[in-house]
């Protein structure tokens, strides 16, 4: 045991410095996660013997279904609403258009049997999240015309889609198979739709009415429910990864307790499970026999990046009139990576028999388009002028707010405290701080600076950084120019009872509104639910936001 954990100890370190690395020699961190298990491996330097397809298949799957949920969970639905439509078909339609082209190459071209050839495009169909999540991240690259929220989605829910097509041929491969490819089809996508809002919905709702205690309690729920999002709907035949993104999307765009908390353990979590899962991908491969399969794997990822990707991406974007510098970056964009592997590694461990090294093939396609188009993609993108560095790509993601300058503090007046009995423009508070929020007596008021503080008060600070309290559910809303709070002062600004604006973040300071304040287009509102913020009492009825 103790050579095991030594080992699984040294590779976290050795990958987190590793990412330092990749960022200053522009190389995705990812890749060298795979070249990192490579060298380990058994034809490596270390010569750690390791070839288990079935226990590397269940390891990579788990690891898949929490990348999954945190690309879900931090899909800011709000900014990528827009171009949802577009981001929708990419990772439906465009997954099948890739697949039956790349799979129509492998059976002429490379002369691979007609089921084989579409296996393999089944199986790297789909866009790695983990590959293009890393990559905004990392570079900070904020992409215009929803470009950044557009391969977020796409690259996230298309992975359901390539493992659908996977599952199916799959059973067309296997002999004595008499499986209803009809409902096959329909479980899939069914029960993958149905488990996934139905659990959202449900988890939700115990959140809000249930106080489960402290941000590790919810941490806790959230994994759970991320396990049962895939395990319910996979035990009867539907699609598992489907079911848990969408769990994951529903979850992040709702307002629950401890989001920023979840955030930053799911971000953590979802690390950890990259790294084991690219480490155990490379530890898994033979580079010895690479060179037996590099000329069709080079052709494979040759014909992918330049045909049936583009062609893909063309046929889908052109309807809606998406200019041709746009569809250009979206179709270089279609980076392989993770879950191509994984699917392949499940093919491997299928009855279905395949005359060719598919393993090895979609690994080495997966790691030509990390290393090329991966590190190309920061330098295309500001070559086409489609980087907008006014503003942040954490904007996309539902926990931007976590890199937002404020921080949440309570401070109970009690008889005889020095600020009782006085103004709060007369306090004289250090610059950054700024009182919020006065709770008296059960209610909670926003304070003006002639507001005199009484004994009992409890204030409601902020400082930096910001973090959500236990008793209090934020949400912050960006000011667009068509926003239809643009111009409109904040007592024309209709929300649910119990609910306020506590705050406005505008350019590089933060101010506490009074009714008569103007909201900007720019602006970021922090809104308090207080609906949500208490414990509700029995019977009582909360108002929907319209």
């Amino acid at each position: 045991m103790a050579p095991v954990l030594l080992l699984c100890g040294i590779v976290f370190i050795v990958c987190i410095l590793s990412n330092k690395l990749s960022t200053k020699i522009g190389v995705p961190a990812l890749l060298l996660f795979i070249l990192l298990g490579m060298l380990c491996g058994s034809d490596g330097l270390f010569k750690i013997q390791f070839s288990d397809y079935h226990i590397t298949d269940q390891i990579c799957s788990v690891a898949l279904i929490f990348i999954m949920f945190y690309g879900g969970f931090g899909t800011n639905w709000k900014v990528a609403r827009p171009v949802a439509p577009q981001a929708i078909l990419l990772s439906s339609l465009g997954v099948v258009i890739t697949a039956a082209l790349t799979g129509l190459f492998c059976h002429y071209v490379l002369r691979m049997t007609l089921l084989e050839g579409l296996l393999i495009g089944a199986v790297i169909s789909s866009t790695d999240a983990a590959s293009v999540f890393s990559i905004l991240r990392s570079k900070k690259l904020n992409l215009k015309h929803g470009l950044a929220s557009m391969l977020e989605i796409e690259s996230g829910s298309n992975d359901p889609t390539a493992y659908m097509l996977t599952v199916i041929i799959l059973a067309l491969m296997t002999p004595g198979g008499d499986t209803p490819y009809a409902y096959l089809i329909f479980a899939q996508v069914a029960y993958g739709l149905l488990f996934g809002f139905g659990l959202a919905f449900a988890a939700v709702c115990i959140l809000k009415r249930v106080r489960l205690g402290n941000s590790a309690l919810h941490m806790i729920f959230m994994v759970g429910i991320a396990l049962v999002a895939y395990a319910l709907p996979t035990l009867i035949g539907g699609n598992g990864y489907l079911s848990v993104y969408i769990t994951g999307i529903v979850l992040g765009n709702s307002k629950i307790r401890h989001k920023v908390e979840l955030a930053h353990f799911f971000d953590g979590f979802t690390w950890i499970m990259q790294i084991a899962l690219f480490f155990i991908i490379g530890l898994l491969s033979f580079p010895s026999q690479i060179p037996q399969i590099l000329l069709p794997a080079i052709a494979i990822a040759l014909f992918m990046t330049f045909i049936s990707r583009p062609i893909a991406v063309f046929s889908i974007l052109t309807p809606f009139r998406t200019p041709l510098k746009q569809q250009t970056l979206v179709a270089w964009s279609g980076l392989r990576g993770a879950a191509s592997i994984v699917f392949a590694i499940y093919a491997v461990v299928s009855n279905a028999y395949t005359s060719n090294d598919i393993f090895h093939i979609v690994f080495c396609v997966a790691l030509l388009s990390v290393a090329i188009q991966g590190t190309l993609l920061p330098l295309l993108a500001r070559r086409l002028g489609l980087v907008d560095d006014s503003d942040t790509v954490l904007k996309t993601f539902t926990d931007y707010q976590s890199l937002s300058q404020m921080q949440l503090i309570d401070i109970p007046i009690v008889e005889g405290h020095p600020w009782t009995g006085h103004k709060i423009k007369d306090l004289g508070l250090p610059g950054g701080i700024l009182i919020i929020m006065i709770r008296r007596r059960g209610k909670s008021l926003i304070p003006k600076g002639d507001t005199t503080i009484k004994a009992d008060d409890v204030l409601v600070l902020s400082a930096t950084p910001f973090a959500g309290e236990d008793d209090y559910v934020l949400s912050e809303e960006y000011i667009t120019k068509k926003h239809h709070w643009n111009f409109q002062p904040v007592k024309n600004i209709k929300l649910p009872d119990g609910s306020f604006v506590l705050m406005i973040k505008r350019d590089n300071y933060e101010l506490v509104p009074s009714k008569d304040t103007v909201v900007l287009s720019g602006d970021t509102l922090v809104i308090s639910d207080e609906a949500q913020s208490a414990p509700p009492p029995k019977r009582m009825r909360i108002k929907k936001k319209k």
